[in-house]
Order: structure tokens, then C-alpha cells, then sequence
């Protein structure tokens, strides 16, 4: 705690600095952390926001830390705390979410597959259907994507082609050809066109030469649905 002394005429008056006065300045960390909370939410539903929490979880230690070492600098504490243990408990809690639900979410028999091995090698031009998709041909596979708008109608249909991301579904055009998979559902279970993720059970063909689909280049990738969630 320091003062300084300083003359004005024939007075001497005590002139108080910041810390006399009691300012202290707010953990931008601490604020920081809370403001992720909101962010972090999303962790619940994409596994891909877990990154959020996490950064929420360090922002707030790291300000709990400033706090505690500068408590005549820095205020913010309770902020800090709010946003360390909020992250944490959701960083724990999705995270706990999308490992039970990855360990039982594939049936028994089938392999759990996704889009990226269906793609051909970028460094081969010559290379269509790659190695990775031929061999899955005649399998009981497991996979997750999205409805095409090109999907015919409104209503109930038993075939429409599963594109791998939000971005295709929704907003149509033509996709990768290897970006599309055309689905048959079981007799007794056909879907409508919307905007939720599937996840689908069932035996993929692959073949080297397209399949005409209408509203569409062709695809080389079928699936005879057994389930679809």
C-alpha cells in the first residue's frame, strides 16, 4: 500500500492510487470461462465440441490461478470457480455420453464404418472406388449420415440416398460421388425426408461402374437397410 505526497500551495494533500481505492481489475479468463458454459452445451450433442469445455475448463483455472496470486490486482474469483466446475462437469458428463453410446449403439455383427473410407486416395486420379470401400463389399456394415433432398416426395419412400454431412443435406446439389450411398429400407420401415442424423444398419454393395439415381450423377455404393434409427 503506497501514497503519494503532493504539494498544491500551502496544503499537502494524500493522493490514493488505484489499489487504495479498491479497484481491481476482472479475470478476463474468469469471464471468459463462464461465457464458454453456453458454448460447451453443445458438447452433448457433437462430440466434435468437447474441444469447447475443455478450453472453458483451462480458461477457468487459469484465471482461478490469477486470482489467487494477484488478489490485489484481480478479482473475479467466484467467476472462475463457476466456470472451471461447469466445464468440467460437462466435459465429464458428454464425454462419458458419446463413449457409452459409441460402445452400444453398432448391432451385434455388423462393423461400424464412415464416409472417409469410402473416399478415394487424392493422390491417384486414376483410382475411383478405393481398396478401403472394395473391401467392404457384401458386408453387414454400420454408418450415420443424412437424407438427400433429391429424396422423391413428401411421404413414406423406401429408398433415398444418405449423404455424409449437414451441409449436403440440406442443401442439395450434386455430392461427391462417393460422398452418396443409395438405401433400401426393410419392407416394413421407410423414412421421411428431414434434417436429423440416421444411423443405419445393413449390407453394403460396392461396384466400380454407377448406378443411375434420378436427380443425380449415379452412385457406386448401395445399402440394403436391416435398421434404421
Amino acid at each position: 500500500m503506497s501514497t503519494q505526497l503532493v504539494e498544491s500551495n500551502s496544503w499537502v494533500e494524500m493522493a490514493e492510487g488505484p489499489a487504495e481505492l479498491g479497484y481491481r481489475k476482472l479475470s478476463r479468463a474468469a469471464v471468459a470461462s463462464v461465457a464458454m458454459i453456453v458454448l460447451a452445451l453443445a458438447g452433448w450433442l457433437f462430440a466434435v465440441m468437447l474441444v469447447v469445455p475443455l478450453l472453458g475448463l483451462l480458461l477457468g483455472l487459469w484465471g482461478w490461478r490469477t486470482v489467487r496470486r494477484f488478489p490485489e490486482e484481480f478479482s473475479g474469483l467466484w467467476l472462475a470457480r463457476i466456470g472451471t466446475l461447469a466445464n468440467l462437469v460437462i466435459l465429464i458428463g458428454a464425454t462419458s455420453l458419446h463413449v457409452v453410446t459409441a460402445a452400444t449403439e453398432v448391432p451385434e455383427g455388423y462393423q461400424p464404418i464412415n464416409f472417409d473410407m469410402l473416399q478415394p486416395d487424392p493422390k491417384n486420379i486414376h483410382e475411383v472406388v478405393p481398396p478401403s470401400a472394395l473391401a467392404l463389399n457384401g458386408k453387414r456394415v454400420f454408418i450415420k449420415g443424412y437424407i438427400h433432398p433429391s429424396v422423391a416426395g413428401l411421404g413414406p419412400v423406401h429408398q433415398f440416398v444418405l449423404v455424409p454431412d449437414m451441409g449436403t443435406c440440406c442443401f442439395g446439389g450434386q455430392p461427391k460421388l462417393t460422398d452418396m450411398i443409395e438405401v433400401t429400407t426393410p419392407p416394413k420401415q421407410p423414412v421421411r425426408y428431414g434434417r436429423r442424423r440416421l444411423k443405419l444398419a445393413g449390407t453394403l454393395k460396392v461396384d466400380t461402374q454407377l448406378k443411375p439415381v434420378d436427380g443425380l450423377t449415379g452412385v457406386f455404393y448401395q445399402m440394403q437397410a436391416d435398421l434404421i434409427q
